[in-house]
């Protein structure tokens, strides 16, 4: 899928009515929907438990916090990527803060041309996250059919007695010969003697 077709989730952490109307000419419905709102961190926090979202603009301060603390546990535990809109006299602080852990940040107040940048930036960040998450989960799934085919082999050598090279031999044959991946072979071993 080109990123001409690819759609984002956004949650908008906001309690400035100005910038929260602002917000459709920049993040366009084609590349951004759904766009969630809030206006504080408590109810962000509980729409990030509920759902997961592709990205979080929190434009602090908000009523309750300025989101420092929610955007450094947002990038820590959740694949989303945040950008943070801090004011002129505080962005130093937060840079310090939330930089180091990935956050992207910018200083308000900001043209649409240097938001919509950013939002590219973004798209970007979180494409890397993307690709990254599908090798993370390809590398599992090869852990995990490791895991099956040596407990298999444990269960050969333990049950029907065969030595190691010949329980790996054994599983590697039946798998050629049957057409079948090496997992089928070790999980229907794993069945009749588990």
């Amino acid at each position: 899928m080109s990123l001409k077709e690819q759609t984002y989730s956004v949650l908008v952490v906001s309690a400035s009515e100005k910038f929260n109307q602002a917000l459709p000419e920049v993040l366009p419905v084609s590349t951004f929907f759904p766009i969630s709102g809030v206006s504080d961190v408590s109810a962000a926090k509980r729409a990030v438990s509920e759902r997961s979202f592709d990205f979080i603009i929190i434009n602090s301060p908000l009523p309750d916090d300025n989101g420092v603390r929610f955007a450094i546990d947002t990038v820590s535990y959740y694949n989303t990527v945040v950008l943070f809109l801090s004011k002129a006299e505080q962005y130093s602080d937060a840079y310090d803060k939330l930089a180091e852990h990935g956050v992207f940040l910018l200083q308000k107040p900001l043209s649409k041309s240097v938001f919509q940048i950013a939002s590219g930036w973004l798209v970007s960040a979180r494409e890397r996250i993307r690709k990254t998450e599908k090798k993370t989960l390809s590398i599992e799934e090869k852990m995990n059919e490791i895991r099956v085919v040596n407990r298999a082999k444990w269960l050969l050598i333990s049950e029907v007695k065969m030595t190691e090279p010949d329980a790996h031999r054994y599983i590697e044959k039946q798998a050629m010969d049957r057409c079948v991946p090496r997992r089928q072979v070790a999980e229907e071993i794993v069945k009749t003697y588990g």
